[in-house]
């Protein structure tokens, strides 16, 4: 009979205890179904600048024609100044213009996204989210400013 009754208080401690981690990955899997918006605002000592989902800057090239990346054609660009993507959820955040987001296709069929008809990009070399000491860099015949919620450089 002893052996009985702790079988089945052995059964309810399973049973709380498999609860309880269903309780605790809860939270886990909520965040996870929550997607970060792919273009944020960050404010900066430089004013606000968009960021990417990740936190970090979001820039443009300034050889760049409108809905045109011409890294492309350039030897290595691509490989450190990478398109940023769309994505899965929602493309934009706070105080980003949903409207100013548009998408273009590379020649490897990549979509990218463009802001105010500008392609975006981040940078291979930034080690924080929302750096700021790489904007306006010359690199590959061109300036990397970033860019504000209004389409507007920010040098």
């Amino acid at each position: 009979m002893q052996f009985l009754r702790v079988s089945a208080w052995v059964r309810s401690i399973s049973a709380v205890a498999a609860t309880v981690a269903l309780v605790a990955a809860i939270p886990g899997a909520l965040a996870a179904s929550v997607k970060t918006p792919r273009l944020q605002l960050h404010r900066t000592k430089l004013g606000s600048i968009l960021v990417d989902h990740k936190g970090y800057t979001v820039y443009t090239f300034s050889t760049d024609k409108r809905n045109y990346d011409s890294c492309v054609p350039i030897s290595q660009c691509l490989a450190v100044w990478p398109p940023v993507t769309p994505g899965r959820g929602p493309l934009s955040g706070k105080g980003v213009k949903r409207s100013l987001i548009g998408t273009i296709r590379l020649k490897h069929g990549v979509k990218q996204l463009t802001y105010a008809g500008r392609p975006l990009y981040t940078y291979s070399q930034d080690k924080h989210p929302a750096e700021t000491r790489y904007i306006n860099l010359f690199q590959f015949q061109g300036y990397w400013p970033a860019i504000n919620a209004s389409g507007k450089n920010v040098k």
